[in-house]
This record gives C-alpha cells, structure tokens and sequence, in this order.
C-alpha cells in the first residue's frame, strides 16, 4: 500500500526503497533492531511546538538526541517543547510512530541535524508505522528544503 509520503517522492522523481516491518513498539531504537539498519542512519521524525502556532519537523538520527535550547535558537524563538502526540497527527495527517517529512497534511518547515549529511543512505518513516524508506539525505534536503543545523545535544 502506499502512503502519501511515497506517493510524494515518486512525484518529486526522488529514488527510494521501501523496507517493512513488524511494527511492535515506535522508535527509531525498535525500528533499527527491526530492519538491522544501523541506529546512526535511522532517521526519528520530530514534531516541535515552536509557540504562537508555529511548528517544525525535526529529523533526527536514532542514536541523538534533540537540544531544544539549539533549536529554539535556530528558529529565533524563546522557547520550543515537542509538540503532543494530537497535535503532530493532526498537522502531519501521520500516527505517531510513523509520522514521515513526506506529504504532511500542512506544510511544515524542517530542520535536519547535521550529522545525518554524513552518510549516503539512512532510513525514514514512509508515513504507517512498519513502513520505512531508504533514501539519500541529499535528496530529503533538496526536496524538502531542510534547514541543516547542529541540534544535537552534546
């Protein structure tokens, strides 16, 4: 079955594989284990509540974690805290635990972490949970626009 995320790569010409899952328990951690990719290049996609209704995708590699002080600073905002779980379904049109960057429902800006350049492929959410993508990070950037950052905690 596809899903809007795939059906927005296919549109952008953007190459992928699709990778399935038995889909026990969301995660990047569970999601690695599952696929045997490594947990560096398995992407988490976070949902952040920027304040004043404003929101941003956070893509993440599985084995960091997100410093919401560097973020809120990259986005020149006081503060940032992740969003709900009602929220990020409802902006994305995604369940969480398989929430993708890929045809949200509203278009929503997106941070990559840095690291994620690194590698030639890494693994993301295809937008239903066991379902996973193996792309390019270049290509997410040129076809989302991402904002490439160091937020990581260090």
């Amino acid at each position: 079955m596809s899903t809007r995320a795939i059906q927005f790569l296919k549109h952008k010409k953007i190459a992928f594989e699709v990778v399935r899952y038995e889909h026990q328990e969301k995660g990047a951690e569970y999601a690695a284990k599952a696929t045997g990719y490594p947990l560096a290049q398995t992407v988490k996609t976070l949902m952040v509540d920027l304040g004043e209704k404003e929101y941003t995708l956070v893509l993440m590699a599985g084995d960091k974690q997100l410093s919401i002080k560097r973020l809120a600073k990259i986005c020149g905002v006081k503060r940032a805290a992740m969003a709900d779980t009602k929220t990020a379904e409802r902006l994305t049109g995604y369940l969480v635990g398989g929430i993708s960057p890929f045809g949200t429902k509203q278009k929503l800006p997106v941070v990559m972490e840095e690291g994620i350049l690194d590698f030639d492929k890494i693994l993301i959410n295809a937008g239903q949970r066991g379902k996973m993508l193996i792309l390019a990070p270049r290509d997410i950037q040129t076809c989302l626009g991402c904002t490439i950052a160091n937020v990581a905690q260090s």
